[in-house]
């Protein structure tokens, strides 16, 4: 194999199909085809909003489940012809950021997202994996390949959210924005033992999926002021923990007046447009209300992938409802991505299998 083919950014709003030479696979690395793909509203903000700045040629995609074809001569734990789960998140584990725990930075700000951002995604016949023995994780038997697709990013990201938010037993948390990582998000506060969860959204297919979930409250954004209709359902009260998982820059207002003193706002939504956020003065406390506003890339890594594939092997977690739009053909992506782009009523995630 010296070339193969691949769903590329050409450039500022444009796609295309290209071809590129095979990557070199170093000493610890791999190289991998998909056993299915999936596009993400990453990709849409990359492309169409120019989230990331310009880009030439870059194939696109950080979702993917996968087989081992070539590992280099230093990688203990794969071999060519394994299953496996891919993180969208791929560290360089011996950077300094690394061992200071943020290993989504390892070598500066989000240079742990490289699919698609600082090197090729995963929407090419094959694709390369850095540091494999801690960035793949075998793909369980019992998992199929479309289900392991969602553990690549929807549910570590969504997951995230719930952790950043630090989730207690009984917490009342908001969850703004309920497409498939907001869905993730709902599902991890519960886990965590949220008592009482409100999801905002206005697409009957992912309010259907949110209390599908967990959620014990919809709410509708196009009703309403989304505070006053919180705040109502609450008697006045403010809530404990809010995750941002859509909306815009002007969300992160809404969500700190909704969050008592000492809550958190937990941000895992990729704000692909503007220069600034807009917090609130006065329902900040004039700074001084210990309300924590946070963000955070989803952890990627063996161990994650490992620890939420067990959720689903042992049906703690089904991620079925994610799946609302399926493909059979690798040349089927274009399509799905243009799907995620246009959003239709019944979409939450396409999926490609092949």
């Amino acid at each position: 194999m010296t070339k193969f083919k691949g769903l590329a950014m050409l450039g500022f709003d444009t796609i295309g199909w290209i071809e590129k030479e095979a990557p070199a696979v170093g000493p610890n690395d791999a190289l991998c085809r998909p056993l299915a793909l999936s596009p993400c509203t990453s990709d849409v903000h990359t492309v169409w909003e120019h989230a990331i700045g310009d880009r030439h040629d870059l194939i696109l995609g950080h979702e993917a489940s996968a087989e081992v074809v070539i590992v280099g001569a230093l990688v203990k734990d794969f071999k060519p012809g394994d299953r496996v789960i891919v993180p969208a998140i791929t560290p360089d584990w011996q950077a300094v950021e690394s061992q200071m725990g943020f290993s989504q930075h390892s070598g500066g700000m989000l240079n742990g997202w490289k699919f698609s951002n600082v090197k090729d995604g995963v929407f090419g016949e094959y694709f390369h994996v850095n540091e494999a023995d801690g960035n793949l994780a075998h793909l369980p038997d019992s998992i199929g390949a479309e289900t392991a697709v969602m553990l690549s990013d929807m549910v570590p990201t969504g997951f995230h959210g719930a952790n950043n938010a630090e989730v207690e037993y009984g917490d009342t948390v908001v969850v703004i924005g309920i497409g498939p990582v907001g869905l993730m998000a709902v599902a991890g506060s519960v886990l965590r033992g949220a008592g009482r969860v409100f999801g905002v959204g206005s697409r009957k297919k992912c309010q259907e999926a949110a209390k599908y979930y967990g959620a014990t409250d919809i709410v509708n954004y196009k009703d309403g002021d989304i505070v006053e209709q919180i705040k109502d359902a609450m008697g006045g009260k403010a809530v404990d923990k809010a995750i941002i998982a859509g909306g815009d820059n002007d969300t992160f207002d809404q969500a700190v007046r909704l969050v008592r003193p000492g809550g958190i706002v937990s941000n895992i939504n990729y704000l692909g447009t503007g220069d600034f956020i807009k917090i609130p003065r006065v329902e900040w406390g004039l700074g001084m209300g210990h309300i924590r506003v946070t963000g955070g890339l989803m952890p990627g890594g063996r161990k994650n992938m490992e620890y939420l594939a067990r959720l689903i092997v042992n049906g703690r977690l089904d991620v079925s409802p994610l799946l609302t739009h399926r493909f059979g053909r690798f040349d089927d992506i274009e399509e799905a991505l243009l799907l995620m782009k246009d959003k239709p009523a019944d979409l939450i995630k396409p999926v490609v299998t092949f």
